[in-house]
Formats: C-alpha cells, sequence, structure tokens
C-alpha cells in the first residue's frame, strides 16, 4: 500500500522561479503547510512587497501539490512577520554560493526606536562567491532582480551578483 505524501514535504521541493537553485523552504518564504478539513493551505510570505514572482510561486506550489494527490489546495500569502534574508537557510545559502551568487551577510537588525534616515548609498560587502576573496566591489544596486547587486571581484575579476540583505 503507497502511503500519501506529506504535503509539507511535497511543497518544500518548490524552487523560486527567480532563483532555481533553491527551494521555497530554503528562502524562508514558505512558512507553514497544514491540512485543514482535507485542504492543504500554504503560507508564503513574499521577500519584498510587489515581488512579482508571488504569483508563479504559488501556481507552483498548487501545481506540485495537485500533482502529488491533493485536490484542495489554498496558498495564502503572509505579510507579518516581514521576510528578513535572515531566514534564508544554511543549505539555501552554500547552493546560492555553489551557483556563483554571494548570500546575503546578517540583515539589519530593527530598533524599537525611531529609523535614522540614511541618505547615502548602502554600504554592503560580500566575498567573491568564486574565489572568496573579500576585495569586491558594488557595480550596481541591482542585478537581474530587484533583490541582488551585481558587484565584481578585484582579485579574480569575475562579477558575481550578491542577494541584498533586508
Amino acid at each position: 500500500m503507497r502511503r500519501a505524501p506529506d504535503p509539507r514535504e511535497v511543497a518544500a521541493r518548490v524552487t523560486d522561479p527567480e532563483l532555481p537553485m533553491v527551494t521555497l523552504a530554503d528562502l524562508g518564504v514558505l512558512r507553514d503547510v497544514r491540512v485543514e478539513e482535507g485542504v492543504v493551505v500554504v503560507e508564503i510570505t513574499p521577500t519584498y512587497s510587489g515581488c512579482p514572482a508571488m504569483g508563479t510561486m504559488r501556481a507552483d506550489l498548487v501545481h506540485a501539490l495537485h500533482r502529488a494527490g491533493f485536490p484542495d489546495v489554498d496558498v495564502r500569502t503572509v505579510l507579518s512577520p516581514a521576510w528578513s534574508t535572515d531566514r534564508i537557510s544554511d543549505e539555501g545559502r552554500r547552493k546560492l554560493a555553489v551557483a556563483g551568487i554571494a548570500p546575503p551577510g546578517r540583515a539589519p537588525v530593527p530598533t524599537d526606536g525611531p529609523v535614522p534616515l540614511q541618505l547615502g548609498p548602502s554600504r554592503r560587502t560580500a566575498d567573491c562567491p568564486l574565489c572568496g576573496s573579500s576585495d569586491t566591489e558594488e557595480l550596481s544596486e541591482f542585478g537581474a532582480t530587484a533583490c541582488k547587486a551585481l558587484r565584481r571581484c578585484r582579485s579574480c575579476r569575475e562579477p558575481f551578483e550578491h542577494v541584498k540583505e533586508i
């Protein structure tokens, strides 16, 4: 007798449409998967408001769960608490680096007081995922997607993308 798959395991294997080397679980976008009265309820959180990949993520989750034998699926968007790059798992960070994308460092920690306004450019650092050098420079604050910056390594001279800390 074949055992029914765990819907959490099925949803956790769905990859991110913009970063296909990592799963939604690796990214920390997948918040919860549960069954309520026969319906698989999946909760996901966008990496930022207006993320254009949310529709594709939702469709990919529904299709994966339908293929696994779950006819009723409800994918919900959860906005609070907001997603942070600190939700990316160690495995997700490793997969990004193997793919030549520098994983983010630790996200800034919000405080309970006033938020200081900074008008200057962001100062980010990232080690080169190709040679490991910390001597890198930012070429553009935006890469192929809004969540990535384009950087270049001054040691090996190779360009690479960096997932920005948020």
